[in-house]
């Protein structure tokens, strides 16, 4: 656990140190896009603040391989190269899309190119599903399967960037949560060695929202843009694939883990989608809408859940705030209820084993609910019908 705690102090710093460069970078030379319509932030800002995240990212990976203890996943070293080449892939046409605005065919042919290195050039690929040691039917169903899987997990994660910190605070809270879960299975399981690739993903991950918040926070100085977006969310889906899809289902056996049987097997698929249920849902409401209207999917508009909040009256800040204690509840809730069972607690008296942990998680989502609903500065409407609200 030191060395993934120290993994994350230094993706942390290192990415820090190089936002900061990269902004004055982009000031000193205007590398910053003009304010669209749909944008929130009403002056020019730099939107290259993923090109230090993903720096910071590849530091991290380079730096492990000098460690002893993260050789188990350096054993096989085409695994991880394929991963580092699929975000250089995505890196560099984010970076493009932040300066140029690309087509949205481009960046989804990209998408599912960079998703091909990882599943046939690295072999990270969903071979089973953990209920009941149920089998992915064939080698091209899996790759398909997994290649889908990331593309979505991407394209979910950047269509909810639209507010000061909203991207790095929700993955670095997201992505917490999971590097705990994944590594508490993983010792669970009865590994040799706590160093896995899913957990050393996720602790990456965390390291760089982590060191990029900061000048992401309100008012930002700097966006991440879809570099930071798509990058984070390629990373997520590679780390849950690697943990979910490739450890034996046997090994989450309720005889090993001690665990619950429903909760052992279910958790490990649960988990991954918990985390990204929020840019899940916003990405599926915004598919429907759009096609709705006979548009692209990816056509841009103003209707996501963030911009509905500033609408109602939030501020940036309150939205953003909601937003991290929605997706803190629903995956501590999870990790909670995957703890508790088959704890020896009171004496083994435990009060309603996980069901503690789903009354936490209930009252916690309807208190975001009460505040998402109920803004603090309700919208102030003009008299004038010719006049815009304020």
């Amino acid at each position: 656990m030191k060395l993934y705690l120290l993994t994350i102090l230094l993706t942390a710093a290192i990415t820090f140190v190089l936002s900061w460069g990269v902004w004055r970078l982009a000031l000193k030379y205007k590398l910053h896009p003009p304010v669209r319509e749909r944008d929130v932030h009403t002056r020019p800002t730099p939107r290259l603040g993923g090109i230090a995240m993903f720096l910071g990212i590849v530091a991290a990976f380079l730096i492990s391989r000098t460690i002893d203890y993260f050789d188990i996943f350096w054993v096989e070293p085409r695994v991880v190269w394929s991963v580092l080449a699929a975000t250089l892939l995505i890196a560099l046409v984010g970076i493009a899309d932040d300066l140029w605005d690309l087509d949205w065919m481009i960046k989804l042919g990209a998408q599912f190119l960079a998703a091909g290195i990882i599943a046939i050039g690295g072999g990270v690929q969903i071979y089973a599903l953990p209920i009941g040691g149920i089998a992915v039917w064939s080698s091209s169903v899996s790759i398909i399967l997994t290649m889908f899987a990331i593309v979505i997990v991407m394209n979910a994660v950047n269509f909810i960037d639209g507010l000061d910190g909203l991207v790095a605070g929700v993955c670095l809270i997201a992505n917490g949560v999971f590097f705990v879960y994944s590594y508490i299975l993983v010792r669970d399981s009865g590994a040799t060695s706590y160093a896995n690739l899913g957990t050393f993903i996720a602790a990456v991950v965390v390291g760089a929202c982590l060191g990029f918040l900061p000048i992401n926070w309100n008012p930002a100085k700097m966006f991440m843009g879809d570099t930071g977006a798509l990058v984070l969310g390629l990373l997520m889906a590679t780390s849950g694939i690697a943990i979910t899809g490739q450890i034996p289902p046997a090994a989450l056996e309720p005889d090993v883990t001690g665990r619950s049987q429903i909760l052992g097997t279910l958790i490990p698929v649960l988990l991954p989608l918990i985390v990204v249920l929020l840019p899940l849902l916003d990405f599926g409401l915004a598919v429907i809408r759009r096609m709705s209207r006979g548009k692209s999917p990816f056509s841009p508009d103003r209707e996501h859940l963030h911009h509905r909040m500033l609408d109602m009256g939030h501020s940036d800040r309150d939205a953003t705030l909601i937003f991290y204690a929605w997706t803190a509840i629903v995956s501590l809730t999870v990790l909670l209820m995957y703890l508790f069972t088959g704890a020896d607690w009171f004496g083994g008296h435990w009060f309603g084993e996980y069901w503690i942990a789903v009354g936490y998680g209930v009252v916690g989502i309807a208190a975001c609910l009460v505040l998402a609903l109920v803004p603090s500065k309700p919208v102030q409407k003009s008299d004038d019908a010719s006049q815009p609200a304020p």
